[in-house]
């Protein structure tokens, strides 16, 4: 089969209703109708909801600030703008250099572009799909001034090491961990190591709000920066009004800014997801363990796949399933995926693979000396991932996975 007709099957098997999706009923009728009492209450935009949702994330993380936007990728956008913004005091400028890792989704990258900065891409270690924490300080040079962090599918690096060394040499660290809400380093909550610490409520994450995201910060300065920011650069602060007496106190614009606010229907719904993360987490955990010994107790196991390793230290927040072909089937892998698909098992590629090798980076020219990442290659050639579900597996399905992965042989 060619790719282009592998690639066209796939986009129609979006259609398709799978016997095992990304996320099965991941919202409960509970969910649902906290959303519907906001909708009926006719006060449908940012209000006190989205501040209750924000307080009580707030509290589960031990941050001191945090600030809920309409999705993640807003957030990522929201702390790449605040650290050029010209109210911080330690700020990057246009053409510093910004580290990120090749293994990486679009809107983790693209504010640090839009920003200006010019990009230096860190290989991951394919074992653990995050960047190898002494690798990443090696690439540091005196241009480096922003260091973006991804917490890859409810794992990390050393993020502790890296936050110490950026502090050492005033380096500003956004840790993008969209991917991994729950998930800890060294007992220390991820997000809360960075200046500023991103998260998504995206339908297959760790809690979901349809769409959603958050961002927390340390400092004040930082969170008025960020409120402004997310809404058209906007104060009605009290005391900003007496600064500028001769314009309305209600239309006073102080910044620069975007509109990335959520709806109270959002944080409705997120509220009511949020109350359940530890239960998600462990059902998690237990179907993600159930599945690996179903497989390798399976009749017809002999290694045909192999699974992430936990770091040391982290105590992992699951959000899906990644899956690695054995080397000898790699040239295989583009009819599996198509076979798997069209029994009813959805796939998703590992967050978008090796992202230096998409058009996008070539058309903005980002690896000008055109790096090999040997790793993030190997993860774009041999990974793929599965849902993991917010409910108990059942034996039967169960099953239909051990038999529907394990075809590989007869393919």
């Amino acid at each position: 089969m060619s790719k282009k007709k592998f690639s066209h099957q796939i986009l129609l098997s979006k259609k398709r209703k799978y016997i095992y999706p990304l996320l099965d009923q991941g919202l409960s009728a509970k969910d649902l109708n906290e959303g519907i009492k906001v909708l009926k209450s006719g006060r449908i935009t940012i209000g006190k909801k989205t501040q209750d949702f924000e307080n009580k994330f707030n509290k589960f993380l031990g941050s001191k600030y945090a600030l809920m936007v309409n999705s993640g990728s807003s957030a990522n956008l929201l702390a790449a703008f605040a650290s050029c913004n010209p109210m911080r005091k330690n700020k990057f400028k246009t053409g510093d250099e910004a580290i990120i890792q090749s293994l990486c989704w679009p809107t983790s990258l693209w504010p640090l572009v839009q920003c200006g900065l010019k990009i230096k891409f860190v290989d991951i270690n394919p074992l653990t799909l995050n960047v190898n924490a002494d690798d990443l300080i090696k690439n540091i040079s005196k241009k480096t001034k922003v260091i973006l962090v991804i917490n890859v599918l409810g794992l990390s690096t050393d993020i502790k090491k890296i936050r110490d060394f950026c502090s050492k040499k005033n380096i500003i660290l956004i840790e993008d961990n969209c991917e991994s809400l729950g998930a800890k380093f060294n007992k220390k909550l991820l997000g809360t190591f960075g200046d500023f610490g991103t998260f998504s409520f995206f339908y297959s994450h760790q809690i979901t709000s349809g769409e959603g995201g958050m961002i927390i910060c340390k400092e004040k300065k930082d969170y008025e920066i960020l409120k402004s920011l997310r809404s058209h650069g906007w104060s009605r602060d009290r005391n900003t009004a007496t600064k500028y007496p001769h314009l309305d106190p209600r239309y006073i614009f102080i910044n620069s800014g975007f509109n990335l606010r959520p709806t109270d229907i959002q944080a409705a719904i997120g509220l009511s997801q949020f109350k359940k993360l530890k239960k998600f987490m462990k059902i998690r955990i237990n179907n993600r363990n159930k599945i690996i010994k179903t497989l390798k107790m399976h009749k017809n196991w002999s290694n045909q796949f192999s699974f992430v390793d936990v770091p040391k230290k982290v105590s992992p927040s699951y959000m899906v399933f990644p899956i690695f072909l054995n080397k000898k089937f790699r040239n295989k892998k583009t009819n599996f995926i198509n076979y798997i698909e069209s029994k009813g098992l959805e796939t998703r590629p590992i967050i978008s693979g090796s992202f230096v090798k998409q058009p996008s980076t070539k058309l903005f020219k980002l690896n000008p000396r055109k790096k090999k990442y040997p790793g993030a290659d190997q993860v774009q050639e041999l990974g793929f991932v599965i849902g993991l579900h917010t409910k108990n597996i059942s034996n039967k399905k169960l099953k239909f996975l051990s038999e529907t992965l394990l075809s590989i042989d007869s393919l």
